[in-house]
């Protein structure tokens, strides 16, 4: 994890338009190199061993979740929330309980309204797995904030991890991985769009459920490669589709813009994400089992988790897959 460990030192020192530019001549060069493998990586196709397929027969999973990184991406989640209302989505937010002061009414209100409310690190500052020490200083915190909201899951900022020490929270499921994503600062990839399973540190019982994100982030596809639609949206959508996967999507309601008249370099329009909604209930309607993470994580552990028995062994899919085993002892 030297990689990270550099990034996360170095970046806070650089203004925030000169690292969007540094990053998108280096995303650029990347993409070149790793065309053959992102958006689409057809090695990742492959389901868990004796899959049965998702509920009520559908096609393919759709999940949504939502990384609110500032009080300003707090502050459009109400708007978010109704857009997808609208069109009969839910979705999950997970909030910075350490950066800035999370509503208690926001927080109800989308619980209340169906939506899903999850932990996005402590302070999002690129230290959570510096260190084993670091980590368990900030560890009782953590799961505080999962207690006290209700939390089922996590996702770490920056999407740094190492899924033993994830083990340590009181969660269902992590969400902090993904199925290949080049761009990442720590960018080893899980190589599925499915979820898995991870047994935590031999107790019998013990583990939680991963859910990579298999589309690409709006982030790295309309800031950093500067994409004008949803082209590559559609394209992964539809491979995900066809292969009978887990199309988890992170969309940052920091990086949306509602008001055209504020749009900024670090921004995208929020109708981008609208037209994907629209694509996916036009092109899809019935074919999707629409789930919440913690829905996701429930099916998972019912049919590879402890409760299944002799299906979770060391050599179900429903493991750590080998292209990230090396993330578990990492650090």
């Amino acid at each position: 994890m030297i990689i990270p460990r550099v990034y996360s030192v170095v970046k806070p020192a650089i203004p925030r338009r000169l690292q969007v530019r540094l990053r998108q001549q280096w995303v650029r060069i990347l993409r070149a190199r790793r065309a053959h493998e992102w958006p689409i990586d057809e090695g990742a196709a492959q389901p868990p061993t004796g899959w049965a397929g998702w509920p009520e027969g559908k096609r393919f999973a759709l999940v949504l979740t939502h990384d609110v990184e500032t009080d300003a991406g707090q502050q459009k989640c109400a708007q978010l929330a109704r857009m997808e209302e609208e069109r009969s989505f839910q979705s999950c937010f997970l909030f910075v309980p350490e950066r800035y002061e999370v509503s208690d009414d926001l927080r109800h209100d989308l619980t209340q309204s169906g939506f899903e409310v999850g932990v996005h690190g402590l302070r999002h500052d690129g230290k959570l797995f510096s260190t084993r020490k670091e980590f368990d200083r900030r560890l009782p915190s953590l799961n505080r904030y999962l207690q006290r909201w209700d939390a089922a899951g996590f996702r770490s900022p920056c999407m740094y991890h190492n899924l033993d020490w994830i083990g340590d929270l009181d969660v269902e499921y992590d969400l902090s991985t993904f199925d290949v994503d080049p761009f990442e600062p720590q960018p080893d990839g899980a190589g599925t769009i499915f979820p898995f399973w991870v047994p935590q540190g031999g107790v019998s019982g013990a583990g939680y459920a991963e859910l990579p994100y298999t589309l690409p982030q709006d982030w790295t596809t309309f800031i950093l490669l500067r994409e004008r639609g949803i082209d590559i949206w559609k394209q992964k959508l539809d491979w995900i589709c066809e292969k009978g996967g887990m199309a988890l999507m992170i969309v940052h309601p920091d990086y949306m813009c509602f008001d055209r008249a504020q749009a900024r370099f670090d921004n995208y329009p929020a109708e981008y994400y609208a037209a994907f909604l629209d694509y996916v209930k036009q092109r899809y309607e019935g074919q999707y089992w629409h789930a919440l993470p913690r829905d996701v994580a429930r099916l998972w552990r019912e049919r590879y988790g402890p409760c299944a028995g002799e299906r979770a062994s060391d050599s179900a899919p429903s493991s750590i897959p080998g292209s990230i085993a090396k993330a578990v002892h990492a650090g």
